[in-house]
């Protein structure tokens, strides 16, 4: 039921629209909020080019370490203020990571909560920030609940979609976006180039009424490379508040990457999205 979240707040990015979403959802869900910020050490071998030995390079890597630091104090002290004057419980935890390890290491730490709460990627600005949601997504084995960086206030769950697809990792989100479901007051399946004569989305809409959850089904037809953008027109249209779907992904050479779906939506959602691998 959410009784333990985790939320990410960003150090080189807008840390808003991820406190506001966490904070209120932790009022309503009475549940408890831990917070982590990271700073990026962003030196690597640099340090290693300064003249002086042994003793200099230690400087400027124990200055960029501080700097680090800094940083994710700084991102941190932000929502304190926020927890504090909600007066949730609540935790906080500051770290300073170079960037191949920091996805690494707040995986392992989101193994621990029910959910992990992530701002959308910006393109637009080069950060490390960028790079952490993808690796929760596929590292920590739990639901991603990603909030757009355009996002303003609370979670709004009062209409829920899903995105089916009758994949492993589709019913494995709308298992764990099944306290949402539970307590949305509309819930439409988007069954997405559904073959005729399937009628699995019929299927899904009568298990999630046995659970007391009723469920209308919309069916889409879109090009391939246009599935998301008839899901978030969708969403658009019905005032939707949060999306649920599979976090699909490819190995290559033993590193995760983004499938086509789930890149357009972590380029251009628009609405909150809960996403499970």
């Amino acid at each position: 039921m959410f009784r333990n979240i985790l939320v990410h707040i960003p150090s080189e990015r807008q840390v808003r629209p991820v406190i506001d979403v966490a904070v209120a959802l932790t009022i309503a869900r009475r549940s408890h909020l831990d917070a982590v910020a990271i700073g990026y050490e962003t030196m690597g071998n640099a340090g290693l080019m300064v003249e002086g030995g042994g003793a200099a390079v230690a400087a400027v890597m124990g200055a960029e370490l501080e700097r680090a630091q800094e940083r994710a104090n700084a991102a941190i002290a932000v929502f304190e203020i926020e927890a504090k004057l909600a007066k949730i419980a609540y935790g906080v935890r500051t770290l300073a990571a170079i960037p191949a390890e920091a996805g690494q290491t707040i995986s392992a730490l989101a193994r621990l909560y029910d959910m992990t709460i992530v701002l959308q990627p910006d393109p637009s600005v080069a950060s490390y920030d960028n790079e952490i949601p993808q690796q929760i997504l596929f590292n920590s084995g739990g639901p991603m609940l990603m909030v757009p960086y355009i996002h303003k206030g609370p979670l709004d769950a009062h209409h829920v979609g899903i995105a089916w697809d009758g994949s492993r990792l589709a019913a494995r989100a709308l298992r764990d976006a099944m306290p949402f479901l539970m307590g949305a007051n509309a819930v439409t399946v988007i069954a997405v180039n559904e073959e005729a004569g399937e009628a699995v989305s019929d299927q899904l809409a009568a298990h999630l009424g046995r659970r007391g959850i009723a469920a209308r089904v919309q069916r889409l037809t879109a090009d391939r490379g246009n599935v998301q953008g008839a899901i978030l027109s969708i969403a658009a249209e019905s005032n939707m508040g949060l999306l649920v779907m599979g976090g699909y992904g490819h190995s290559r050479l033993q590193e995760r990457i983004l499938g086509g779906v789930t890149r357009s939506m972590f380029d251009s959602m628009t609405v909150p999205v809960l996403m499970s691998h």
